[in-house]
């Protein structure tokens, strides 16, 4: 039989689990007025409400009665010719057994004849809970330095912080040698149309601070050097272009980007901004800096013909 409702439970837990992984569950608060389960929701709400209503005037009642019973007291007392002693109540009754305290009738009984300004000095104990608390802390400490200090059973604050550091360092290099970065030498870095690339590039331009410095059609503000024209203050090509936005240029404001970004994506912004070049962008900023023009590969046609004396 427990088998059987064992067997029966996992099958309705795999069967919940499944049908949370095959749609997503639509929970009250993302549409609650349209929610068929609003109704009852809403008069349960109003079941509670009415349910602290009626404990709030109960008290209240009880209150009153006490008061019309203390009064009627009172009253008989003074026609009987006795002084009312009012009965403690359950909680005074309680609080002064936690605390040792001593009833006032009674103060005669602890006084320590000490009279100042009709200040009497009375010879009251501390509470029995704050001397088992202070006895309780004492017994931690002892329990925490056996623990911690003498049988090292669990780490101390520093040891945890050191733990916790080692197994970040240790997951971070799992995670950069599952994926490493991409080697790409500036030395011989060659631009290239790839899409990819450059849409990757553009999302990194668009998302970045490029902009600000540079407006998103790389126009070229107050700020930023126009990047659409053959003017280039740090010189032009994809090596150039690649260290600069590396390295930086920080006595210009630019930070070196590749502190914060990978090699691959620097060359991706590189590209991009490449893939820009005489774009024509409107109102653009002022040519800064020097004219660049790529070099030319010497024609091997011509090299071949010199050397044979054609």
């Amino acid at each position: 039989m427990k088998k059987l409702f064992a067997l029966l439970s996992f099958s309705f837990l795999s069967f919940g689990i499944l049908a949370q992984e095959s749609a997503p569950v639509k929970t009250f608060w993302d549409d609650p007025f349209n929610d068929p389960m609003l109704p009852l929701y809403a008069l349960s709400a109003m079941v509670f409400l009415t349910i602290i209503l009626v404990m709030v005037v109960a008290l209240y009642m009880v209150r009153i009665i006490h008061l019309l019973v203390s009064e009627a007291e009172k009253e008989k007392a003074l026609k009987e010719g006795r002084v009312l002693v009012p009965a403690q109540s359950y909680w005074s009754k309680i609080m002064q057994k936690l605390n040792a305290s001593v009833p006032l009738e009674k103060e005669q009984d602890i006084d320590m004849g000490h009279d100042f300004d009709g200040i009497r000095e009375l010879d009251n104990h501390l509470p029995p809970w704050w001397k088992w608390l202070f006895i309780g802390t004492i017994g931690w400490a002892v329990i925490y330095l056996i623990i911690f200090h003498v049988f090292y059973v669990f780490p101390l604050s520093i040891g945890e912080y050191e733990e916790e550091v080692t197994m970040a360092k240790e997951q971070a290099e799992k995670m950069k040698a599952s994926q490493p970065a991409a080697l790409i030498d500036e030395n011989t870095l060659q631009y290239t149309a790839d899409a990819a690339i450059l849409a990757k590039g553009k999302i990194i331009f668009m998302s970045s601070n490029c902009v600000a410095c540079h407006r998103a059609d790389a126009g070229g503000n107050s700020i930023g050097p126009n990047l659409t024209d053959e003017y280039w203050i740090h010189g032009g090509g994809a090596k150039n272009v690649f260290l600069t936005i590396k390295n930086g240029a920080v006595e210009k404001g630019m930070p070196a980007w590749g502190k914060v970004m990978s090699a691959k994506d620097v060359r991706d912004v590189a590209f991009y901004i490449l893939s820009l070049q005489n774009s024509q962008p409107p109102n653009p900023k002022a040519p800064q800096g020097e004219r660049y023009q790529p070099e030319k590969a010497p024609d091997v046609t011509d090299s071949t013909r010199q050397q044979a004396g054609l």
